[in-house]
């Protein structure tokens, strides 16, 4: 499975503590899929240097092989959501079906496809009637029996559970160890036994997969350690490829360059717009943005003035 694969089932996850709001907000996070073939022309910017995820096939008999693949190549184009409107993101999507399945399989993800957004949409509301009393380890309870409930209306019970099992089993651990973390009666040790049990409970794989995240947060911090000494842009990147791999290595320090590039950018700006005279036409100062900046690029601007 692939890294993107691995960071959306930690999406999964944070939708069940945060909110069912997959819809409702722009997804900035860039993509970390796996590496673009050399004709693959991203679909939005934030997907330049990767290809879209999920293994997505059908049986010998033309059916669909309907599993959590299917909902990883759908998570992967809504992640583009801000960048482009959904319902080219929806298009999109089924060009790729197209691309990848016979007629009647690439029909039937089709259909599974707008029954995805649909109970996606539906997530909202019932996320808008939960109480706002509750607390986290009850909320994140409520949310995911509401993904559940809410399944029945959109999918068949085989679909469902091709779709969401893989995720689900993710999001009842996250739940689990919120209520114990939440549960006062409990003394440290017995906290510390149930987390315990629980960890004893995961696969491997699975444990590896929900310590990803942590794993190159430490990384990063070697890497800020090992800049901070002199370490130079080569030694960086095999210090990144030992821990993760050649892959991953170049996408972050592409990454490292499109923040230095930013952060240039930023000073630059910030020094031309101080000397404008106080009270200048905004025009002057729009044309600046303009001529720094790209649309897209403008919307963040707001935190640094």
């Amino acid at each position: 499975m692939s890294t993107n694969a691995k960071l959306l089932r930690f999406g999964a996850l944070a939708a069940v503590v945060g909110a069912g709001l997959y819809l409702a907000l722009p997804r900035s996070e860039a993509p970390r899929a796996r590496a673009a073939d050399p004709n693959y022309f991203a679909f939005v910017p934030s997907m330049i240097g990767t290809r879209p995820d999920g293994d997505v096939r059908q049986t010998a008999a033309d059916k669909l092989t309907v599993n959590a693949e299917l909902a990883y190549l759908f998570d992967y184009y809504l992640a583009g959501l801000g960048e482009k409107p959904l319902e080219a993101i929806r298009v999109e999507i089924g060009r790729e079906l197209d691309r990848r399945l016979s007629t009647a399989p690439a029909a039937q993800a089709k259909r599974l496809l707008d029954a995805y957004l649909a109970y996606k949409r539906a997530l909202v509301d019932e996320e808008r009637a939960l109480p706002a009393t509750l607390d986290v380890a009850q909320g994140a309870r409520l949310r995911l029996e509401a993904m559940q409930r809410l399944r029945r209306s959109y999918f068949t019970v085989a679909e469902a559970e091709g779709l969401f099992s893989a995720s689900d089993a993710y999001d009842l651990d996250a739940v689990a160890r919120l209520e114990i973390n939440a549960d006062k009666g409990l003394t440290d040790a017995q906290r510390k036994e149930r987390i315990a049990a629980l960890d004893a409970r995961m696969p491997q794989q699975a444990r590896d997969e929900r310590d990803a995240p942590t794993k190159v947060l430490r990384l990063e911090e070697a890497v800020a350690k090992a800049r901070a000494q002199g370490m130079g842009d080569n030694e960086i990147y095999r210090l990144r490829s030992a821990a993760l791999s050649p892959e991953a290595a170049a996408r972050l320090a592409d990454v490292d360059i499109e923040e230095a590039d930013w952060r240039h950018r930023i000073a630059v700006y910030l020094a031309q717009s101080q000397q404008l005279a106080p009270g200048a036409d905004p025009a002057s100062l729009q044309k600046l943005r303009d001529s720094i900046f790209s649309a897209d690029e403008r919307k963040r601007l707001a935190a640094y003035e």
